[in-house]
């Protein structure tokens, strides 16, 4: 492993992740857009990590069918407008208090969750039960190609965390007023994509507020930098043995780095999207770009308001009061 200034690089990941998207790569010369979907369905795989056991690699089926579950959830909603946002506050509570239950109650905030919110960005229901098939056995195959790699010692358990359950209702009730804040923008001012915003949300609040700075810092720099690469990416005119070779990058070191203390996974997951978006739309790469950074933008100055500013204030204002 390489590890510099908080980011890490293994060579057997990288192996790992092009294994992992060798369907979209061989499909890519073929249909640049087939094998980018292709390669789309295996970067919950990617994201999450190898479990150093192979029988706890079992998990990475049910990673991909919980993210399908979101965002088809997320496009049954957006149908409704009023109804997603009264839904994501509901469901950001809910998802927030499940936590206490332990690692499935995680997944439902971080994971589950977040694609809710992304899931509002497509209200063709038969577009997204495509895509969320192509997760499904993206997810599957993955799990498949993990169980080649070698088994590892398990990491030293991470210290159990106690959260009483009244912070938990109040970080449930500020994620779901920001999320619900951000479809609602999104909704008023007819955004292009109205989960890119919404899913930015999801993805960096945490009830932490360091941790939400961070991330925020953290996502705002890799969907940049991810977007500024898919754009030139487009205006080099690639054919698909390019785009194919793209996709073996993008997801090879998505996996590589997936240990790194930086937030570096929008990067890929943008690159690969994006790229995606661009070959399927008459929309010009610049005002994709615009598009892009403007509604991470919106998501990541509600996470900062709901995240970090109000928490501030009310433990002043606590202090405050008390004396």
């Amino acid at each position: 492993m390489h590890v510099l200034t908080g980011l890490t690089w293994q060579w057997s990941r990288f192996a790992l992740g092009v294994v992992f998207a060798l369907p979209g790569i061989l499909v890519a010369p073929f249909s640049p857009a087939a094998g980018l979907a292709l390669a789309i369905g295996v970067l919950p795989a990617a994201a999450f990590g190898l479990p150093s056991r192979r029988s706890r690699r079992a998990v990475l089926p049910l990673v991909g069918a919980l993210s399908a579950v979101g965002l088809v959830l997320g496009s049954l909603l957006t149908q409704v407008p009023m109804v997603a946002i009264a839904a994501l506050l509901l469901l950001s509570i809910l998802a927030s208090l499940s936590t206490a239950r332990g690692r499935w109650g995680r997944l439902l905030l971080v994971l589950v969750l977040p694609l809710v919110g992304i899931g509002l960005s497509f209200p063709d229901i038969s577009t997204t039960l495509v895509m969320a098939a192509f997760g499904i056995s993206g997810s599957v195959y993955a799990w498949l190609v993990s169980l080649l790699w070698p088994e590892r010692p398990d990491p030293l358990p991470a210290a159990p965390k106690t959260t009483r359950g009244s912070d938990l209702l109040a970080y449930g009730i500020l994620l779901g007023l920001a999320s619900a804040s951000a479809a609602a923008i999104g909704y008023a001012f007819d955004l292009d994509q109205v989960g890119w915003a919404t899913g930015t949300v999801l993805l960096v609040m945490r009830p932490v507020r360091g941790q939400v700075i961070l991330r925020s810092i953290g996502r705002a720099a890799s969907v940049f930098a991810g977007a500024i690469a898919a754009i030139g990416f487009a205006l080099l005119e690639p054919g698909g043995v390019l785009v194919g070779l793209l996709i073996a990058v993008a997801v090879g070191a998505m996996s590589a780095m997936q240990e790194s203390r930086w937030y570096v996974a929008p990067a890929f997951t943008t690159l690969v999207v994006l790229t995606l978006v661009l070959a399927t739309s008459s929309t010009a790469p610049g005002e994709q770009f615009v598009e892009r950074t403007i509604e991470t933008l919106i998501g990541i100055g509600l996470a900062l308001i709901f995240g970090a500013a109000l928490p501030s204030l009310y433990a002043v204002l606590r202090v405050q009061l008390s004396r």
